[in-house]
């Protein structure tokens, strides 16, 4: 028979019961949401050995230093929050504990809404524990995006969010797929996005954390997962904050030189016409795992269809021509587009070819949307926005966007879109003749 998912309370309260297991939890940015639940539980004496907000900057300074980018809101600093409080806790109370213990530190620090509106509801959160008694301790951290609209609500997600990874941690860390799964637990979709999580020590250290943030994507913890041209996944928000992108969509099984000849192609325009700096544009190659869509949830817990490992050398051989890779569960090609446009305002560039373009002009692409095609055109191009179209070879014949099959109705709006100059038809480019 399948697991019964435990409520929040009652994971706190299993925590609670065991002696064994004790630690601190402390947190910054959104109230003591995550120590509430073990305090309600009740029995929370055997499990925390001192909770902790720091909110003025001067007393969190005073207690974890201060950081050179001076932001408090960060991996290091939720990093610096678990190794004090770990060490702390084994200093002083480790030879007071009964022989066998296991020891942890748990810290967040977030952003939450406020009084003033904040563009970016996120934060950081981690736990530091051992995975068996006198053991040297392992490390989750998570990166977070808070989606609820008040303050109230994302105190209560980052809440049990901190209890699914604490009880996630010590029960299922031999199964990192299912502690990741159960990170939702009691949440309902849309509440948060987890976008980063990293595995790293003696028990946890073995994990590919590439394959670990695929995982993310599969399991519809978030939408997608950004890899930077060093191979590892990067929080879309520093890596995309006010820098112009250059897109690319496709499978890249493998990258072949058409592509690459395109999308230079399409660089070299997108900075002469729109007057970006190639050495400052994100280079992004998306490749979309939509096939999820078409698995069952019991399918693919059953059979694992979709081969993760694909997909990570994919990402190391764009990563190797210095392109950004977004691994993303995105259907319509629009949906890239408004990922971007969350974390930069910069123009966009879109690389494509007459049979990319044939796929965003279909309207059937666009069923359930109210404003159907138009709709979708809409939100793939907002201002600031310039697809480029470059040739396709069909049959032996060169196509251009001049001269592909089109239906009359859509015509129209083509058109309009390239005197708008957001459709641009690459005629020049000659490579795919030469193929």
């Amino acid at each position: 028979m399948p697991d019964t998912t435990l409520s929040t309370i009652e994971k706190a309260l299993a925590v609670n019961l065991d002696e064994m297991k004790y630690g601190t939890i402390v947190e910054i940015g959104a109230g003591q949401e995550v120590a509430r639940w073990f305090f309600q539980a009740g029995a929370a004496a055997g499990t925390i050995a001192k909770t902790m907000s720091a909110y003025d900057t001067n007393f969190s300074d005073a207690i974890y230093g201060v950081h050179d980018d001076g932001r408090y809101v960060s991996r290091a600093r939720c990093e610096r929050m678990l190794s004090q409080e770990y060490d702390l806790i084994i200093s002083r109370i480790k030879g007071s504990r009964p022989k066998g213990s296991r020891f942890f530190s748990f810290a967040n620090t977030v952003a939450a809404q406020g009084f003033r509106k904040r563009d970016e509801c996120h934060g950081w959160i981690g736990v530091r524990l051992q995975r068996a008694p006198e053991m040297e301790p392992d490390n989750i951290v998570l990166h977070v995006r808070m989606l609820d609209d008040t303050n109230l609500e994302q105190q209560d997600a980052l809440g049990i969010l901190g209890v699914n990874l604490i009880y996630g941690a010590f029960m299922y860390a031999d199964d990192p797929k299912r502690l990741m799964r159960s990170l939702l637990d009691n949440l309902k979709w849309g509440r948060v996005e987890i976008d980063l999580v990293e595995f790293s020590g003696p028990a946890l250290g073995y994990l590919d954390n590439r394959q670990m943030a695929l995982e993310l994507v599969k399991a519809s913890l978030t939408p997608a997962i950004l890899f930077g041209p060093d191979g590892t996944a990067q929080i879309p928000a520093d890596a995309l904050y006010k820098k112009s992108a250059l897109i690319m969509r496709g499978s890249f099984d493998p990258l072949t030189e058409v592509e690459m000849a395109r999308f230079d192609y399409a660089m070299d325009r997108f900075a002469a016409e729109c007057g970006i700096d190639p050495d400052k544009t994100v280079r992004l190659a998306e490749v979309t795992m939509r096939e999820l869509a078409e698995v069952s949830m019991r399918e693919l817990a059953k059979t694992g269809n979709v081969e993760t490992a694909n997909y990570l050398e994919r990402i190391e051989q764009l990563a190797a021509r210095g392109f950004h890779v977004l691994i993303s569960e995105f259907f319509r090609y629009f949906r890239v587009r408004q990922y971007i446009a969350h974390y930069t305002q910069a123009p966009v560039g879109i690389v494509t070819d007459v049979e990319g373009f044939r796929e965003i002009i279909h309207p059937e692409i666009y069923d359930g949307l109210d404003g159907g095609i138009l709709e979708g055109i809409g939100k793939l191009f907002p201002d600031g926005t310039t697809a480029y179209v470059c040739p396709t070879t069909e049959g032996g014949t060169r196509v251009t966007l001049d001269e592909m099959d089109l239906e009359d109705s859509l015509r129209p709006l083509t058109s309009y879109l390239r005197g708008l100059g957001k459709l641009v038809s690459a005629d020049d480019f000659e490579y795919m003749a030469e193929a």
